[in-house]
C-alpha cells in the first residue's frame, strides 16, 4: 500500500497528516492509542460530549501530558474542521449526529472516515455521492468488519475471481433477537457489576448480540461492493473456516445460499449451543469460485481449503482490530485520496423489528434496546414494505400496535419529517431507491 513511505515523506516535508476525532469511545480510544507511535500523524482536536472523559481516555491509552496539553478538547462538533485538519473521523455511533457531522466535514472540504456504520447504512450512498462531488473522500473505517470485507472482495475481483459470498463471523443463536439490555451480560459471561466496572454499555453490546449490528454491517458491505442481500434476511449458518467453501455456496451446488454473489454472516455456535470447530467469530471472509479448471487445480496445489468439487475456495482474516487499524483509512484518504470502502448503491437496508408485542404509545429505543432489533432486507423490499430504518427507531412513539416479530413501518410511528436525518434518508431513497428496485427485479 506504500502508506508508511508516503507518510514519512509528508513528515519530512513538515506537513503531518492532521486528524479531528469526533467520539472518544472504545473505537476512538483504540485509534488514539496508536497516534503516539505513528510519526507524521497528529490529532490536534478531539470532540466528545464529555471532554474530560476524552482527556481521561487519552491518559488511559498512554498519551503524555505534553500531547494532551497540545490538544483541543471540546463538545462542539463545529470545532472539528479548522483549516489545518485533513481528515475528520466520525465515531459517535449516533446515526442522526453522524449524518450532520459528515455533511459538515464535506462542506468544509475535509475527508470523512465514517466509523459510524449506523449513519452510513441510513444514508451513506447519498453522503458518499456528495463527498465525491465535493472532491473529498468519504470512507468506511478500516479495522471494522465492513471495510475489511470490502477489501477482500476487491482483492478477489481484482485477481479475476467471482465472489460467491462475503461477510463476517459472529456469535449467534435465533433466541438472541429478543435479548434486551437487562439480560445481555450473561451471554458474554459477565455479571452486570463486572460490565459496569469496565465501563461497558449494555445497549451497545446488546446490538452486537441481537443481530442488529450484523445486519448493519452486511448492509454496508452490500452497498459498498454491489453484492446482494439474501431475500429472506441473514441465515447465520453455523460454519467454521475449513467449511466455508462447502457451506457458503449456492443451493444448486449443495450449499446454503439462495444464489451466488451475496453477503452473509456465519455463526460461531451450532444451533444447540455447541461451539463451531475453528470458528470465525472475530473475522471476515470471502468465498470465491475458480473461473476455470486451471485455477481450480492451483487451489489444490497451493493448499486452499475447497469444497468437494475443488471449484469453491475461501480466504479469510481471523481477527479485526477495529480502532487499532484505523490509520489505514485516515492515511489512505489523506495521502492517496482513496476510501477503504465506500457505498455506491442502495442494495441493503436494516428494518426495525419488534422484540415483543408492542403497544401504541410506546417509545422505540433503537439498536440493542428493549423494543426492536434490526433485520437485514434488500433495499427494494424495504422500500416496498415502507419499513422503518433501525437508524430512525430512536425515541419515536408508536401510533399502532406491532406484533412480536413484525416489521415496524414508517406509518406506525410519529416521525418528525423535518428532522435532518429523516430528510436526508428520504432524499437518499429518492435518489437511489429507483436503482435498487431495478436491480432487484433484474
Amino acid at each position: 500500500m506504500n502508506l508508511h513511505h508516503l507518510l514519512q515523506a509528508r513528515r519530512a516535508a513538515g506537513k503531518p497528516v492532521r486528524v479531528a476525532l469526533i467520539g472518544a469511545g472504545k473505537f476512538g480510544s483504540m485509534f488514539l492509542s496508536q497516534v503516539p507511535h505513528t510519526p507524521g500523524l497528529e490529532v490536534p482536536v478531539i470532540v466528545d460530549l464529555d471532554p474530560e472523559r476524552a482527556r481521561e481516555a487519552c491518559r488511559t491509552v498512554g498519551w503524555d501530558d505534553a500531547r494532551i496539553s497540545a490538544t483541543k478538547f471540546t463538545e462542539d462538533g463545529a470545532a472539528a474542521a479548522p483549516g489545518n485538519i485533513d481528515v475528520i473521523v466520525e465515531a459517535t455511533g449516533n446515526p442522526a449526529v453522524g449524518i450532520r457531522h459528515a455533511r459538515a466535514a464535506i462542506k468544509a472540504g475535509k475527508h470523512i472516515v465514517m466509523v459510524n456504520v449506523e449513519a452510513d447504512v441510513l444514508a451513506g450512498p447519498l453522503l458518499a455521492e456528495e463527498a465525491r462531488q465535493a472532491g473529498v473522500v468519504y470512507s468506511l473505517a478500516y479495522g471494522d468488519q465492513p471495510a475489511l470485507t470490502a477489501e477482500m472482495v476487491d482483492w478477489a475481483r481484482a485477481t479475476g475471481f467471482h465472489v460467491v459470498a462475503a461477510g463476517k463471523g459472529t456469535k449467534y443463536l435465533p433466541a438472541y433477537h429478543d435479548v434486551t439490555p437487562a439480560g445481555v451480560w450473561g451471554h458474554y459471561g459477565l455479571t452486570a457489576g463486572e460490565a459496569q466496572s469496565a465501563g461497558m454499555n449494555p445497549q451497545m453490546f446488546n446490538s452486537f448480540l441481537d443481530g442488529t449490528k450484523s445486519a448493519i454491517e452486511m448492509a454496508a458491505i452490500a452497498n459498498a461492493t454491489g453484492l446482494d442481500v439474501p431475500s429472506g434476511g441473514l441465515k447465520f449458518p453455523p460454519c467454521g473456516v475449513d467449511d466455508l467453501p462447502h457451506v457458503m455456496r449456492p443451493h444448486a451446488a449443495g450449499g446454503v445460499l439462495e444464489k451466488s454473489g451475496v453477503v452473509e454472516v456465519v455463526s460461531s455456535l451450532e444451533r444447540d449451543g455447541r461451539p463451531v470447530f475453528r470458528d470465525l467469530r472475530w473475522g471476515v471472509y470471502v468465498v470465491l469460485e475458480a473461473p476455470n479448471d486451471y485455477a481450480a487445480d492451483c487451489f489444490r496445489q497451493y493448499g486452499l481449503k475447497t469444497d468437494a468439487s475443488g471449484r469453491y475456495a475461501a480466504m479469510y482474516k481471523p481477527y479485526h482490530l477495529i480502532g487499532l487499524e484505523l490509520n489505514i483509512s485516515v492515511l489512505s484518504a489523506a495521502l492517496r485520496g482513496e476510501p477503504t470502502g465506500q457505498p455506491h448503491d442502495f442494495r441493503g437496508d436494516v428494518a426495525a423489528v419488534a422484540k415483543r408485542d408492542l403497544r401504541a404509545g410506546e417509545m422505540l429505543d433503537g439498536e440493542g434496546g428493549y423494543t426492536v432489533w434490526g433485520r437485514l432486507m434488500p433495499a427494494a423490499a424495504s422500500l416496498k414494505a415502507g419499513a422503518l430504518p433501525i437508524g430512525l427507531a430512536h425515541r419515536v412513539k408508536l401510533k399502532n400496535d406491532i406484533a412480536h416479530g413484525a416489521v415496524v413501518r414508517w406509518n406506525d410511528v410519529e416521525i418528525d419529517a423535518g428532522a435532518d436525518a429523516v430528510a436526508t434518508r428520504r432524499a437518499m431513497e429518492q435518489r437511489f431507491g429507483g436503482v435498487a428496485k431495478i436491480k432487484q427485479s433484474a
